[in-house]
């Protein structure tokens, strides 16, 4: 049950637990799709009934393999050959699945060598899955022991410096065991395709302006599930609030088979999509997806993508943008009333004494930074934030924003592997400062907030590299997060997740 510790196995036996599973998916898994050629070439099967089947196919395989491919990217040299290889079948099966839709209309001749090409592909991806996926298993414990040497080397880096936030870890924030999620995510909609619809119908609740609309940006479906959990539990009317949750397009079909096998509960609305979904963000109009296509930029694309909130959802009003690493604790319905001064960002403020404050944040030795920006002026922290898209819109700051990334193209102004520098140039005298309450943060790096602090605040935030579901998140504040988890999905326990 949710927030309990259910028993669990000694090591051994859910090792050998988890690979016999492991070992049954995959035979049931090949029997399915190995079927499907038999099954589409029969004369009881329609053309286009055929050439769906082998489309979701094609698609569902180009999400493995590209999901395959972003870990294997992590890896040392060893592994940039099979990187390679996820990669270019992953966009041969995903042009191919663009091929097989566009010519659904061809009569039976000119179909059939399409399809024979893609059934031979869909074999190879496969093969190719189910070689590889021991390989990725076995690396749990050392990714283990790698996010155990990060948290130690930041713990001393803080000590170090007397208490001052430390630096983000340069290694990858992913561990393996949420990829792991993922994938088996994946391979439960590859084994049940019919399960899990594609394209769910929208909701009319998704363009009301009436409702409580919230927007949560990321590729962990885990942590996304407790944020909108832990909201719902803590509202007064669940119904009324509305989660936008925005992922990368390999994720979404993880995300899909989560949500529709655990609903969200008390009438509370989700709206799960692909950011490819908004066909305005390319690299004709961001600066942002232009610097990553020219190999400029190292970033998590998703992180920056809350600066188009008013293009992505024209008919919104007003929307509060959590991070995925908060806990809801009280009713957020009143973020809704409070009075922004026409600004357009509501924000808590994290400064104190002469700490936090934009110097820290940003380079001062550029006269075009000197010019703009005090540097004493107070910063204030993602995690909660209330935007007026309204007024969002009649500032033009996504336009700001632009001329900063632009600006920016060389690193100069500021760290552009961090994002609240963008969001301190381009909300800059146009903040509200929140009260304290609504956003306590720092629980993924400071031992010694006071539990009193934290039961009266409206949001906890596990800011920093001791995250929650990490096996060296801090114990006296893993509760909170974990009571949240909805430990009866069968997956959590064959990714080995600390819970």
């Amino acid at each position: 049950m949710a927030g309990g510790r259910p028993f669990r196995p000694s090591a051994p036996r859910r090792a050998a637990f988890a690979a016999m599973l492991t070992l049954l998916l995959l035979a049931s898994l090949a029997f399915l799709l190995s079927s499907a050629p038999a099954a589409a070439s029969s004369r009881s099967s329609s053309p286009p009934s055929r050439l769906a089947a082998i489309r979701r196919h094609a698609a569902d395989h180009a999400a493995v393999l590209a999901a395959y491919a972003a870990h294997a990217r992590k890896l040392k040299e060893a592994s940039a050959a099979q990187s390679l290889s996820f990669s270019a079948l992953s966009s041969d099966l995903s042009a191919l699945s663009s091929r097989l839709a566009s010519r659904g209309s061809l009569p039976e001749d000119a179909r059939r060598p399409l399809e024979k090409e893609a059934r031979e592909r869909i074999k190879h991806a496969r093969l190719l899955a189910a070689d590889s996926k021991e390989g990725f298993d076995t690396q749990s414990k050392i990714q283990k022991l790698s996010d155990t040497v990060f948290a130690v080397g930041e713990q001393l880096a803080r000590s170090r410096r007397a208490g001052r936030m430390s630096s983000r870890i340069a290694a990858g924030s992913t561990p393996k065991s949420l990829h792991c999620l993922a994938m088996r995510l994946l391979e439960a909609r590859l084994a049940r395709p019919s399960a899990f619809a594609d394209d769910p119908d929208p909701s009319p609740a998704f363009e009301d302006p009436s409702l409580y609309h919230y927007a949560i940006f990321s590729d962990n479906v885990l942590a996304v599930s407790v944020v909108i959990a832990s909201a719902t539990r803590a509202a007064a009317d669940p119904s009324r609030h509305v989660f936008h949750v925005v992922t990368a397009p390999m994720y979404l079909p993880a995300f899909r088979v989560w949500f529709a096998r655990r609903p969200p509960p008390l009438g509370v609305h989700v709206q799960l999509i692909a950011y490819s979904d908004f066909q305005f963000l390319n690299a004709s109009f961001s600066p942002v997806f232009r610097q990553i296509e020219a190999g400029k930029r190292d970033v998590a694309l998703v992180d920056y993508l809350r600066f188009y909130l008013p293009d992505m959802f024209p008919a919104l009003q007003r929307v509060v943008l959590l991070e995925d690493d908060v806990v809801v604790q009280k009713d957020l319905a009143a973020l809704w009333h409070v009075d922004l001064d026409g600004k357009v960002n509501g924000a808590v403020e994290m400064c104190f004494g002469g700490f936090r404050r934009y110097r820290k944040y940003l380079n001062f030795t550029q006269a075009i930074v000197r010019d703009r920006f005090s540097p004493s002026a107070c910063a204030w922290e993602y995690g909660v934030n209330v935007f007026d898209l309204q007024a969002w819109r009649r500032d033009g700051c996504t336009e700001l924003f632009h001329q900063y990334m632009d600006l920016n193209e060389d690193g100069a102004l500021w760290d552009p592997t961090s994002v609240l520098p963008a969001g301190l140039m381009t909300f800059y005298g146009n903040t509200k400062p929140l009260d304290k309450s609504w956003h306590v943060m720092g629980l993924g790096y400071n031992p010694s907030i006071s539990p009193e602090v934290i039961r009266g605040a409206a949001v906890i935030h596990f800011n920093g590299n001791m995250k929650p579901w990490l096996d060296v998140a801090f114990n006296q504040y893993k509760a909170l997060w974990t009571k949240h988890v909805d430990t009866e999905m069968e997956f959590l326990t064959l990714c080995n997740f600390g819970l």
